[in-house]
């Protein structure tokens, strides 16, 4: 992996964690480069809290970290998640110093929280626990471009009943207080970096959650991204049918009405499909940001859409004594769960899902 650290050096905290990345980089034997490379892999930038600016990748595949300092006390997610959003990161590690000490916030655009003591006393491994953490999330590949086929049977363009069961799931989702209110991306980002962000992810909207159920043979109906999912009607707008991955192109393959402008569907995408793929008797998937104890769990939090994250939750379910009927966690994430149908999941989840997921 080829990384750049695109500040210059400074002699505050800051320039001490720039300075220890790059050594624990360059021992790992990653490769030092400039902003103009076309195989930059990692960029770690620092922002003005007064001005956060982006930094304009040229490839979807560079992962960018910013460092920012920031203020201590409670609701620091809520307090350094818009700069994420502003700064156009993959992470953002939010720096406070409390009761005397440094520490180090990282935060994901999944709403993953974590955080990091800083150590003098040992800096090799307090910075070689850094890079553990970053390590796995820069290296993910991403399954987040969509293949659309206006081929969808003219008869599915209204939905039919397995698509109608997705939407009442969703309102059921959102009377069980699981479903955050889409995040206002227009309210942090200008027209110019929203058409960034479209281009470079296929983001036009941020929510959490998502759902799916299967439609025929190994294809299914699944949440579209960025949409509220307590609302979903449109065929192509809302739910979409998955049809297939592609794996040269690493991206789904989807069948839309042919009279429409189609949606992304949901980054989760590549994740239900390997399972549906594997597990006949797998009927339905919700995805939420929530926990339950006594549940396994990935131990990485890889980002969503990507293909490691999907390959890890697809592993414990093949686990799960029962495929069909597992709760897998999401490290600083939350859960994915399958079952027989939808009304089996809300059978089983009802009464002991927790809204606040333990961050480690």
């Amino acid at each position: 992996m080829r990384y750049a650290l695109l500040a210059p050096p400074r002699d505050d905290f800051l320039g001490r964690v720039l300075a220890g990345l790059r050594g624990v980089l360059d021992l790992h034997g990653h490769q030092p480069t400039d902003a103009d490379d076309p195989e930059l892999g990692l960029a770690i930038q620092v922002a003005d809290p007064a001005d956060p600016r982006p930094f304009r990748r040229q490839s979807r595949g560079t992962f960018v970290v910013t460092l920012m300092e920031g203020e201590p006390g409670e609701n620091v997610l809520q307090r350094a998640y818009p700069y994420l959003v502003r700064t156009l990161s993959n992470l953002l590690i939010y720096v406070t110093e409390e009761h005397g000490r440094r520490c180090l916030h990282f935060i994901t655009p999944e709403l993953g929280h974590y955080q990091l003591a800083y150590e003098a006393r040992d800096e090799a491994a307090f910075f070689e626990e850094v890079y553990e953490r970053l390590r796995p999330l820069a290296q993910s590949r991403f399954v987040l471009d969509n293949v659309f086929v206006p081929d969808l049977p003219r008869e599915l363009w209204d939905g039919n009943e397995t698509t109608r069961a997705l939407a009442e799931a969703g309102r059921r989702l959102a009377a069980l207080d699981l479903l955050p209110a889409p995040f206002p991306l227009e309210e942090y980002l200008s027209p110019r970096d929203l058409r960034h962000l479209k281009l470079l992810y296929g983001i036009g909207g941020l929510s959490y959650g998502n759902l799916s159920a299967r439609h025929e043979g190994n294809t299914f109906w699944m949440s579209a991204s960025g949409i509220d999912k307590s609302r979903m009607e449109v065929i192509g707008r809302d739910i979409l049918l998955v049809k297939d991955y592609d794996p040269e192109r690493q991206a789904m393959i989807l069948s839309v009405p042919a009279d429409r402008e189609p949606r992304r569907v949901s980054v989760d995408a590549i994740e239900h499909w390997m399972i549906y793929r594997e597990h006949p008797e797998v009927q339905a998937i919700i995805h939420v940001h929530a926990w339950m104890d006594g549940v396994p769990s990935t131990e990485v939090n890889y980002p969503c859409g990507t293909y490691e994250l999907a390959t890890s939750v697809a592993e414990l379910v093949r686990r799960s004594p029962d495929p069909a009927a597992a709760v897998i966690g999401l490290k600083n994430h939350g859960l994915t769960i399958t079952g027989r149908s939808l009304d089996d999941i809300f059978e089983r989840i009802e009464g002991r899902i927790q809204r606040q997921v333990p961050m480690t």
